[in-house]
Protein backbone atom coordinates (compact mmCIF):
# COMPACT_ATOMS: atom_id res chain seq x y z
CA UNK A 1 0.00 0.00 0.00
CA UNK A 2 1.62 3.57 -1.46
CA UNK A 3 1.52 5.66 2.47
CA UNK A 4 3.96 8.43 0.71
CA UNK A 5 1.66 11.24 -0.09
CA UNK A 6 3.70 13.24 -2.13
CA UNK A 7 7.69 13.29 -3.78
CA UNK A 8 9.39 16.02 -4.31
CA UNK A 9 12.09 15.29 -7.32
CA UNK A 10 15.14 16.87 -7.47
CA UNK A 11 17.32 16.89 -10.39
CA UNK A 12 20.86 17.76 -9.62
CA UNK A 13 23.87 18.59 -12.18
CA UNK A 14 26.64 20.87 -10.61
CA UNK A 15 24.76 22.31 -8.28
CA UNK A 16 27.39 22.12 -5.14
CA UNK A 17 27.37 24.86 -2.64
CA UNK A 18 23.02 24.80 -2.87
CA UNK A 19 21.95 21.16 -2.28
CA UNK A 20 21.24 21.84 1.43
CA UNK A 21 19.86 25.00 1.20
CA UNK A 22 17.15 23.74 -0.91
CA UNK A 23 16.85 21.21 1.59
CA UNK A 24 17.00 23.23 4.59
CA UNK A 25 13.88 25.34 2.91
CA UNK A 26 11.86 23.01 1.44
CA UNK A 27 11.90 21.18 5.29
CA UNK A 28 11.30 24.32 6.47
CA UNK A 29 8.10 25.90 4.09
CA UNK A 30 6.81 22.39 2.52
CA UNK A 31 7.41 19.39 4.59
CA UNK A 32 7.35 20.91 8.14
CA UNK A 33 3.89 22.49 7.22
CA UNK A 34 2.40 19.57 6.00
CA UNK A 35 3.24 17.26 8.86
CA UNK A 36 -0.03 15.79 8.23
CA UNK A 37 0.96 14.18 5.17
CA UNK A 38 4.06 11.77 3.85
CA UNK A 39 7.21 13.07 1.83
CA UNK A 40 9.78 11.35 0.43
CA UNK A 41 12.89 13.47 -1.34
CA UNK A 42 14.34 12.19 -4.16
CA UNK A 43 17.64 13.25 -5.55
CA UNK A 44 18.77 12.05 -9.08
CA UNK A 45 22.68 12.96 -9.59
CA UNK A 46 23.19 13.67 -13.21
CA UNK A 47 26.30 12.92 -13.79
CA UNK A 48 27.90 16.02 -11.34
CA UNK A 49 31.84 16.08 -11.21
CA UNK A 50 31.66 18.52 -8.77
CA UNK A 51 30.75 18.00 -4.64
CA UNK A 52 26.97 17.61 -5.16
CA UNK A 53 27.10 13.52 -4.97
CA UNK A 54 29.11 14.05 -1.82
CA UNK A 55 26.55 16.77 -0.05
CA UNK A 56 23.49 14.81 -1.27
CA UNK A 57 25.37 11.85 0.65
CA UNK A 58 25.83 13.89 3.58
CA UNK A 59 21.68 14.37 3.60
CA UNK A 60 21.34 10.86 2.98
CA UNK A 61 23.06 9.62 6.36
CA UNK A 62 21.24 12.50 8.49
CA UNK A 63 17.83 11.79 6.92
CA UNK A 64 17.79 8.22 6.03
CA UNK A 65 14.00 7.62 6.00
CA UNK A 66 12.95 11.00 3.84
CA UNK A 67 16.01 10.86 1.40
CA UNK A 68 16.18 8.39 -1.62
CA UNK A 69 19.11 9.06 -3.90
CA UNK A 70 19.42 8.23 -7.39
CA UNK A 71 23.23 8.50 -8.84
CA UNK A 72 23.26 8.26 -12.73
CA UNK A 73 26.52 6.94 -14.74
CA UNK A 74 26.82 10.16 -16.66
CA UNK A 75 25.28 13.10 -17.79
CA UNK A 76 21.87 12.19 -19.58
CA UNK A 77 19.91 15.36 -19.45
CA UNK A 78 17.77 17.08 -16.49
CA UNK A 79 14.38 15.00 -18.40
CA UNK A 80 15.81 12.07 -17.85
CA UNK A 81 16.22 12.89 -14.14
CA UNK A 82 12.81 14.28 -14.16
CA UNK A 83 11.73 10.78 -15.76
CA UNK A 84 13.93 9.08 -13.65
CA UNK A 85 12.17 10.37 -10.38
CA UNK A 86 8.75 9.59 -11.93
CA UNK A 87 9.96 5.93 -12.24
CA UNK A 88 11.09 5.09 -8.79
CA UNK A 89 8.44 7.70 -6.86
CA UNK A 90 6.05 6.29 -4.69
CA UNK A 91 4.11 9.34 -3.96
CA UNK A 92 0.69 10.07 -5.16
CA UNK A 93 1.31 13.59 -6.76
CA UNK A 94 4.90 14.23 -7.82
CA UNK A 95 6.63 17.41 -7.55
CA UNK A 96 9.75 18.24 -9.14
CA UNK A 97 11.91 21.44 -8.67
CA UNK A 98 15.46 22.61 -9.52
CA UNK A 99 18.36 22.62 -6.69
CA UNK A 100 19.30 26.38 -8.24
CA UNK A 101 17.06 27.87 -5.49
CA UNK A 102 15.78 29.59 -8.90
CA UNK A 103 11.84 28.69 -7.81
CA UNK A 104 9.98 29.43 -4.63
CA UNK A 105 9.65 26.42 -3.01
CA UNK A 106 7.11 27.67 -0.64
CA UNK A 107 4.42 27.23 -3.87
CA UNK A 108 4.78 23.48 -3.60
CA UNK A 109 2.15 23.93 -0.44
CA UNK A 110 -0.29 26.02 -3.11
CA UNK A 111 0.06 23.35 -5.76
CA UNK A 112 -0.59 19.87 -3.44
CA UNK A 113 -3.56 21.90 -2.21
CA UNK A 114 -5.05 22.54 -6.13
CA UNK A 115 -4.38 19.06 -5.87
CA UNK A 116 -5.75 17.40 -3.00
CA UNK A 117 -8.71 19.81 -3.02
CA UNK A 118 -9.28 21.25 -6.02
CA UNK A 119 -8.38 17.66 -8.13
CA UNK A 120 -6.35 19.12 -10.52
CA UNK A 121 -4.23 16.24 -12.25
CA UNK A 122 -1.40 19.11 -13.18
CA UNK A 123 -0.39 21.93 -11.63
CA UNK A 124 2.25 24.01 -13.17
CA UNK A 125 4.29 27.01 -11.61
CA UNK A 126 4.50 29.69 -14.86
CA UNK A 127 7.64 32.00 -14.83
CA UNK A 128 5.96 35.13 -14.73
CA UNK A 129 9.32 37.16 -14.81
CA UNK A 130 12.54 36.16 -14.46
CA UNK A 131 15.67 37.68 -13.37
CA UNK A 132 17.94 35.97 -15.45
CA UNK A 133 20.45 37.76 -17.76
CA UNK A 134 18.94 39.78 -20.81
CA UNK A 135 20.03 36.98 -23.00
CA UNK A 136 18.51 34.61 -21.51
CA UNK A 137 15.37 36.24 -21.32
CA UNK A 138 15.36 36.71 -25.00
CA UNK A 139 16.01 33.56 -26.20
CA UNK A 140 14.05 31.61 -24.00
CA UNK A 141 11.15 34.29 -25.14
CA UNK A 142 11.50 33.47 -28.77
CA UNK A 143 11.93 29.57 -27.85
CA UNK A 144 8.34 29.31 -25.93
CA UNK A 145 7.15 31.96 -28.41
CA UNK A 146 7.85 29.38 -31.43
CA UNK A 147 6.91 26.12 -29.31
CA UNK A 148 3.35 28.16 -28.92
CA UNK A 149 3.38 29.08 -32.65
CA UNK A 150 4.26 25.66 -34.38
CA UNK A 151 3.22 23.29 -31.06
CA UNK A 152 1.05 24.22 -28.42
CA UNK A 153 -1.16 27.03 -28.42
CA UNK A 154 -1.41 26.58 -24.56
CA UNK A 155 2.42 27.04 -23.52
CA UNK A 156 2.96 29.54 -21.17
CA UNK A 157 4.54 32.48 -23.12
CA UNK A 158 7.43 32.34 -20.02
CA UNK A 159 7.90 28.47 -19.73
CA UNK A 160 7.62 26.04 -16.88
CA UNK A 161 9.42 23.12 -15.37
CA UNK A 162 8.16 23.61 -11.80
CA UNK A 163 5.44 21.37 -12.24
CA UNK A 164 2.97 18.66 -9.37
CA UNK A 165 1.24 16.07 -11.43
CA UNK A 166 -0.79 12.63 -10.32
CA UNK A 167 -0.08 9.37 -10.24
CA UNK A 168 -2.35 9.40 -13.09
CA UNK A 169 -0.48 11.19 -15.12
CA UNK A 170 3.13 9.91 -14.44
CA UNK A 171 1.85 6.51 -15.55
CA UNK A 172 0.29 7.75 -18.97
CA UNK A 173 4.01 9.41 -19.25
CA UNK A 174 6.12 6.75 -18.42
CA UNK A 175 4.47 4.23 -20.75
CA UNK A 176 5.01 6.83 -23.88
CA UNK A 177 8.27 6.39 -24.30
CA UNK A 178 10.17 8.37 -26.69
CA UNK A 179 13.62 8.95 -27.31
CA UNK A 180 14.01 12.38 -27.31
CA UNK A 181 10.95 13.64 -25.20
CA UNK A 182 9.54 17.41 -24.98
CA UNK A 183 8.39 17.13 -21.27
CA UNK A 184 6.75 20.16 -21.18
CA UNK A 185 4.17 19.42 -24.38
CA UNK A 186 4.11 15.85 -23.49
CA UNK A 187 2.08 16.79 -20.01
CA UNK A 188 0.07 19.78 -22.00
CA UNK A 189 -0.66 17.03 -24.86
CA UNK A 190 -2.34 14.52 -22.32
CA UNK A 191 -4.89 17.34 -21.88
CA UNK A 192 -5.56 16.27 -17.93
CA UNK A 193 -7.02 19.51 -15.93
CA UNK A 194 -4.38 21.76 -15.47
CA UNK A 195 -3.85 24.50 -13.35
CA UNK A 196 -1.40 27.33 -13.89
CA UNK A 197 0.23 29.76 -10.78
CA UNK A 198 2.61 32.38 -12.03
CA UNK A 199 5.54 33.27 -10.16
CA UNK A 200 8.70 35.43 -10.72
CA UNK A 201 11.83 33.53 -10.95
CA UNK A 202 14.68 34.68 -9.24
CA UNK A 203 18.45 34.96 -10.10
CA UNK A 204 19.84 32.30 -9.52
CA UNK A 205 22.68 32.13 -6.32
CA UNK A 206 25.25 29.57 -6.45
CA UNK A 207 26.98 28.64 -9.70
CA UNK A 208 26.21 29.01 -13.14
CA UNK A 209 23.70 27.22 -15.55
CA UNK A 210 24.86 24.52 -17.88
CA UNK A 211 21.30 24.70 -19.80
CA UNK A 212 23.40 25.63 -23.15
CA UNK A 213 22.30 27.60 -26.40
CA UNK A 214 22.93 24.65 -28.73
CA UNK A 215 20.76 22.31 -25.81
CA UNK A 216 17.91 25.23 -26.11
CA UNK A 217 18.25 24.76 -29.81
CA UNK A 218 17.89 20.70 -29.30
CA UNK A 219 15.20 20.85 -27.42
CA UNK A 220 13.32 23.20 -29.17
CA UNK A 221 13.71 21.03 -32.24
CA UNK A 222 12.75 17.98 -30.17
CA UNK A 223 9.42 20.14 -29.73
CA UNK A 224 8.58 20.94 -33.39
CA UNK A 225 9.24 17.78 -34.74
CA UNK A 226 7.47 15.57 -31.74
CA UNK A 227 4.05 17.40 -31.69
CA UNK A 228 3.98 19.55 -35.07
CA UNK A 229 3.78 18.78 -38.77
CA UNK A 230 4.68 22.38 -39.72
CA UNK A 231 8.24 21.81 -41.04
CA UNK A 232 7.33 18.87 -43.52
CA UNK A 233 4.16 21.29 -44.27
CA UNK A 234 6.12 23.48 -45.37
CA UNK A 235 8.72 21.89 -47.46
CA UNK A 236 5.81 21.03 -49.42
CA UNK A 237 4.37 24.47 -50.34
CA UNK A 238 8.20 25.73 -50.96
CA UNK A 239 8.61 23.25 -53.24
CA UNK A 240 5.24 24.04 -55.13
CA UNK A 241 5.82 27.96 -54.84
CA UNK A 242 9.55 26.83 -56.31
CA UNK A 243 8.24 25.01 -59.16
CA UNK A 244 5.55 27.75 -60.15
CA UNK A 245 8.22 30.50 -60.43
CA UNK A 246 10.09 28.20 -62.51
CA UNK A 247 6.91 27.18 -64.98
CA UNK A 248 6.24 31.06 -64.66
CA UNK A 249 9.95 32.18 -65.86
CA UNK A 250 9.92 29.31 -68.62
CA UNK A 251 7.00 30.52 -69.71
CA UNK A 252 8.91 34.30 -69.73
CA UNK A 253 12.11 32.85 -71.58
CA UNK A 254 9.46 31.05 -74.45
CA UNK A 255 7.95 34.60 -75.12
CA UNK A 256 10.84 36.64 -74.80
CA UNK A 257 12.24 34.49 -77.51
CA UNK A 258 9.11 34.60 -79.85
CA UNK A 259 8.55 38.21 -79.19
CA UNK A 260 12.46 38.79 -79.79
CA UNK A 261 13.42 40.81 -77.01
CA UNK A 262 16.66 39.77 -74.77
CA UNK A 263 16.74 36.97 -72.88
CA UNK A 264 19.26 36.85 -69.84
CA UNK A 265 22.11 34.19 -70.49
CA UNK A 266 25.69 33.86 -68.76
CA UNK A 267 27.39 32.53 -65.92
CA UNK A 268 25.73 34.56 -63.27
CA UNK A 269 22.45 34.29 -63.60
CA UNK A 270 22.89 30.49 -63.81
CA UNK A 271 25.18 30.04 -60.79
CA UNK A 272 22.29 32.13 -58.90
CA UNK A 273 19.71 29.85 -60.15
CA UNK A 274 21.31 26.88 -59.27
CA UNK A 275 22.50 28.42 -55.72
CA UNK A 276 19.47 28.84 -54.41
CA UNK A 277 18.20 25.80 -55.62
CA UNK A 278 20.62 24.05 -53.42
CA UNK A 279 20.33 25.90 -50.71
CA UNK A 280 16.24 25.44 -50.63
CA UNK A 281 17.13 21.76 -51.31
CA UNK A 282 19.87 21.02 -48.51
CA UNK A 283 17.44 22.71 -46.18
CA UNK A 284 14.62 20.47 -46.73
CA UNK A 285 17.02 17.48 -46.67
CA UNK A 286 18.34 18.66 -43.19
CA UNK A 287 14.18 18.96 -42.39
CA UNK A 288 13.59 15.52 -43.44
CA UNK A 289 16.92 14.09 -41.29
CA UNK A 290 15.92 15.76 -37.91
CA UNK A 291 12.42 13.53 -38.54
CA UNK A 292 14.36 10.44 -39.57
CA UNK A 293 17.14 10.78 -36.54
CA UNK A 294 14.53 10.84 -34.49
CA UNK A 295 12.61 7.81 -35.80
CA UNK A 296 15.88 6.10 -35.59
CA UNK A 297 16.39 6.83 -32.24
CA UNK A 298 12.70 5.83 -31.54
CA UNK A 299 13.03 2.33 -33.17
CA UNK A 300 16.30 1.39 -31.36
CA UNK A 301 14.65 1.98 -28.49
CA UNK A 302 17.96 2.16 -26.17
CA UNK A 303 17.40 3.45 -21.96
CA UNK A 304 17.09 6.81 -21.75
CA UNK A 305 19.61 6.97 -18.56
CA UNK A 306 21.43 4.43 -16.63
CA UNK A 307 21.66 4.00 -13.02
CA UNK A 308 25.14 3.45 -11.46
CA UNK A 309 22.98 3.18 -7.70
CA UNK A 310 19.95 3.89 -5.66
CA UNK A 311 20.32 4.79 -2.24
CA UNK A 312 16.49 3.90 -0.83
Amino acid sequence: MNDIDYSIIIPVYYNEGSIEKTFNILHEKVISINKGLNCELIFIDDGSRDNSFNEISGLKEKYPDLIRVIKFTRNFGQVAAIYAGYQYARGKCLINISADLQDPPELINEMIDCHLKDKYEIVICTREAREDSYFQRKTSGIFYKLIRKLSFPDMPSGGFDFVLISDKVKDIILEKREANPFWQGHLLWTGHRTRFIPYKRSEREIGTSRWTFSKKIKYLIDGVTSYSYFPLRLMSVVGGLVALVGFLYAVFIIFARIFGDVVPFGWAPIMVVVLLLSGIQMLMLGIVGEYLWRVLDQVRNRQPYIIENIWY
